[in-house]
């Protein structure tokens, strides 16, 4: 049988606001993860280890943290030589000159791109999510139903409704209903307690998705989106199908393994998702060889621990620590380190996300606080202790994260000092 010809478009321009102040300066996708990551690699490596090897980045705002970490991390790669992941900007190829007004609206804008490479199966995935997932098999779902359209799908929580769009799917996954960001969605059938969600990622037979991206182009009371538009409109005319994601199996993985995939839309979602990673037995397995979530090739030194004295033991549990770190005597518990960071004795830091380039300086103490970039924090301040101080000069979350923005200076944070 001949090889399918699939091009993959991965949507990564959203502005991310829920993760503000993280993406005051980045790109959802862009926002560091797991202390050497960044988001995007998460669905960059799903393709590349499922064999689809030619793949489009669409991007828009605040896209150069972004750009940068692309070509640092994928452009540049040697994995490459064989096919590409190239970044393409908003090419205001409609009438007005506009932005993407919505997620059909980007793939619409960069019609041009499929028609060249006129492949069979045009994937559409997301880039704001964490998860693994062989899309391999979600193409032989597609192939064996012999669909034109099909969404991958997960069981979710009925109060997050107003959040997903939810599918109503018959017994042999056909897709009947699609319902978008709606609280009063139906629920699945047997189980008044969760929704079927869409997980945003789409196959689409070629023929079809460049008819309904010129048609949805031509309707002016259109919001160009594939959930609120696109889908809903194909029920009734076309063979489209829900993958369920729990189905999905990784080589490498336990037989029993469980899925995972997170929307990481707000700071207590990113939060709890990278805390996932610290466990004794993580339910998101990075240490997979067979599916190694993949990032930029960074030349940095191993982390390093030192002094073992009394007050003054450089040691880490609970926790990962990426390279370059030197715990220079600090304590770092149940936390998510990044390149390059600095703890000096004395220093503790508890249940907390650390950006690369930070400093914290000698018995200072942080609890349950994400450090953006390069942020210096002084000796003896402490962060995390007392909420309402915290508040005023940093961004604090209903549950009590602090999440103090990048680039600051000494003398900004100095006002935290005991």
């Amino acid at each position: 049988m001949a090889e399918i010809r699939v091009l993959a478009f991965v949507l990564a321009g959203g502005k991310g606001t829920r993760l503000y102040p993280l993406t005051k300066e980045r790109a959802k996708p862009a926002v560091p993860f797991g202390g050497r990551y960044r988001i995007v690699d998460f669905v960059l490596s799903n393709l590349m280890n499922s064999g689809i090897y030619s793949t489009y980045v669409l991007i828009q705002f605040k896209s150069q943290s972004l750009l940068q970490h692309l070509r640092d991390g994928w452009e540049a790669s040697s994995l490459l030589r064989s096919h590409f992941i190239i970044p393409v900007p908003a090419q205001m190829r409609t009438p007005s000159e506009s932005w993407y007004r919505g997620t059909a609206d980007a793939m619409f804008q960069n019609i041009n791109l499929i028609e060249q490479a006129d492949p069979h199966l045009v994937v559409i995935f997301g880039a704001d999510h964490v998860y693994r997932m062989n899309i391999r098999e979600m193409i032989d779902f597609h192939d064996q139903k012999r669909a034109e359209v099909t969404v991958a799908a997960i069981p979710t929580d009925r109060r997050l409704a107003a959040e997903f769009g939810v599918i109503e799917a018959t017994p042999d996954s056909a897709i009947v209903g699609f319902h978008e960001k709606r609280a009063d969605a139906p629920t699945m059938p047997g189980d008044s307690e969760r929704v079927y969600a869409s997980m945003g990622n789409y196959i689409f037979s070629t023929p079809l998705l460049l008819r309904e991206l010129y048609a949805d182009a031509a309707k002016e009371s259109s919001s160009h989106d594939f959930g609120r538009d696109i889908l809903p409109g194909l029920i009734g005319r076309a063979a489209m199908y829900a993958y369920d994601f729990q189905t999905n199996r990784i080589p490498g993985d336990p037989p029993d393994q469980p899925v995972y995939w997170r929307d990481v839309g707000t700071i207590e979602a990113y939060y709890d998702a990278n805390m996932d990673l610290r466990a004794i037995t993580p339910v998101l397995n990075l240490y997979n060889r067979q599916w190694p979530l993949r990032t930029a090739g960074y030349h940095d030194p191993p982390p390093k621990f030192t002094f073992d004295e009394e007050r003054r033991r450089g040691q880490a549990i609970d926790s990962i620590v990426s390279g370059g770190s030197l715990l220079s005597g600090g304590l770092v518990r149940n936390s998510v380190i990044g390149r390059n960071v600095r703890v000096h004795t004395g220093a503790v830091v508890e249940d907390c996300i650390i950006f690369d380039g930070c400093d914290i300086g000698r018995r200072a103490k942080l609890r349950r606080v994400i450090l953006d970039k390069n942020v210096r924090v002084p000796e003896n301040a402490t962060l995390g202790y007392d909420i309402e101080r915290d508040a005023k000069h940093h961004h604090v979350t209903e549950t009590g994260i602090v999440v103090v923005e990048g680039h600051r200076s000494i003398v900004e944070i100095a006002s935290m000092q005991l």
